[in-house]
């Protein structure tokens, strides 16, 4: 059994974007085809129904839809469906649902609904775990006003309730406290424009947007920043990174898909209440896509 077998969540496993349609329903068929495009490209696997595939927007039979449809195309084993919920039954339900149709693995954030103290966490995770699918944990206070921080990371870990973190705080110095605190929780990294000072910090994957639009340059980029080719990774960083920080943005949905437009993929329109766009961020996005595609990268 390979590491990533073993640890699916190892790693470039990317969150997603959803091709809609005119009417703003889902293109399954354009959505197949675009995991395994991604799986072709050098990727290890699809995050479906995370934030970048507006998964709050998602009818239940969409939403579940979505992961069969991942599933088909690229195999379970490569796919780690987004189970966060209001509600830690309804998290579980959609972590079984996932079980049921064959994925490895599932990520969490903790309880979204309200600011959420630790020994709601704790009982969160510990809920969700229950399905039986190992669960990786996603920090994101920035959104949910939870903070997954070490000290309670490495409980969670200790309890058996999580085998890894999706880390998007940005505060890079975390990934050291982390590994001091629980050496076997794997590090993810969850924001595209920290990359490489996590991945220097000894990250196993990379939960990651942009190669959506350049997957065979962001690879490139991750394996070579933690493969310790600092003199690659750095020149693509550099050249890359002017589209990676919109990953942390708040329109970095839009972002991405209109990158994917910009490169000939199905990018598209986002669901309400998201909107285009404005002019001004448009262009810096396209002049930033256009840039790295005249660079070569892709």
């Amino acid at each position: 059994m390979t590491d990533t077998e073993n640890r699916p969540w190892r790693g470039v496993l990317v969150a997603t974007a959803l091709p809609l349609t005119d009417d703003l329903s889902v293109d399954h068929d354009a959505y197949a085809e675009h995991c395994a495009w991604l799986i072709e490209n050098g990727c290890d696997g699809v995050v479906p129904n995370g934030s970048l595939g507006e998964y709050q927007v998602l009818t239940p039979e969409e939403r579940a839809k979505v992961v069969e449809t991942a599933v088909a195309a690229i195999g379970g084993a490569r796919v780690m469906p987004g189970v966060a919920a209001y509600g830690s039954a309804e998290a579980r339900r959609w972590a079984e649902q996932a079980r049921e149709a064959g994925c490895a693995a599932v990520m969490l954030l903790p309880p979204n609904a309200y600011r959420a103290d630790e020994r709601s966490v704790v009982a969160h995770y510990a809920e969700v775990a229950k399905a039986g699918l190992p669960v990786v944990a996603y920090n994101n206070p920035i959104d949910t006003k939870v903070d997954l921080v070490p000290e309670l990371l490495a409980r969670l870990h200790g309890e058996g309730h999580i085998h890894a973190v999706k880390e998007f705080s940005g505060d890079v110095r975390r990934a050291y406290r982390i590994a001091e605190l629980a050496p076997d929780l794997d590090l993810l990294i969850g924001a595209d424009d920290v990359l490489l000072e996590l991945a220097i910090a000894g990250a196993k994957g990379w939960v990651a947007g942009y190669p959506n639009a350049l997957p065979r340059s962001t690879v490139e980029l991750y394996r070579a920043a933690v493969d310790g080719d600092l003199a690659t990774a750095r020149s693509l960083y550099a050249q890359l990174h002017p589209l990676l920080r919109w990953d942390s943005r708040v329109e970095f949905v839009q972002a991405i898909k209109l990158s994917m437009d910009v490169v000939g993929r199905h990018g598209g329109r986002c669901r309400p209440p998201r909107v285009p766009l404005l002019p001004e961020q448009e262009a810096v996005v396209r002049a930033a896509t256009e840039k790295a595609v005249a660079a070569g990268l892709a």
